[in-house]
């Protein structure tokens, strides 16, 4: 069994970056599920409002986390922007997705491996495995053709 500790200043760091792009996700995903038109739009708006909800949960976990471990929270979260065009916003939103989702992964690096570290890896990978669903679900409502990598 590893004595690994768990690094808590690259826990905080890589944390409060992933917790900023999930803020953002939120923000854009209850932008697009409020005013997406057309066909796409129609079609993938429940859906969103789902993610956000999702969202929501796993974000606060994982505040309620940065927070245990003795971290200040700053969320600095750009303007929220996206096209009227329901398939490019879409896009917009799959990218966003797909680097929220490594910023995760990138917390584990750090997050050894002790009881509270084992359990910090577990919250992130379930965020990790659900956002994955949701970049799986973005991608065929997006109209990409390409895999992505």
């Amino acid at each position: 069994m590893s004595d690994e500790q768990l690094d808590t200043e690259n826990v905080l760091s890589t944390l409060q970056h992933a917790l900023q792009l999930q803020a953002q996700s939120i923000l854009t995903m209850t932008q697009l599920a409020g005013s997406l038109r057309g066909l796409t739009g129609t079609a993938v708006k429940q859906e969103l409002r789902r993610f956000v909800l999702d969202e929501l949960e796993e974000t606060y976990q994982l505040i309620e986390k940065h927070s245990a471990l003795g971290g200040e929270l700053t969320l600095k979260v750009p303007t929220i922007r996206m096209s009227r065009d329901p398939e490019k916003a879409l896009n917009d939103l799959l990218e966003l997705e797909c680097a929220a989702m490594a910023a995760l992964h990138a917390v584990i690096e750090y997050s050894g491996q002790e009881p509270r570290s084992e359990a910090l890896e577990h919250l992130l990978e379930h965020a990790i495995m659900r956002k994955q669903q949701q970049v799986d679900f973005l991608w065929h409502a997006s109209g990409r053709t390409e895999p992505l990598s």
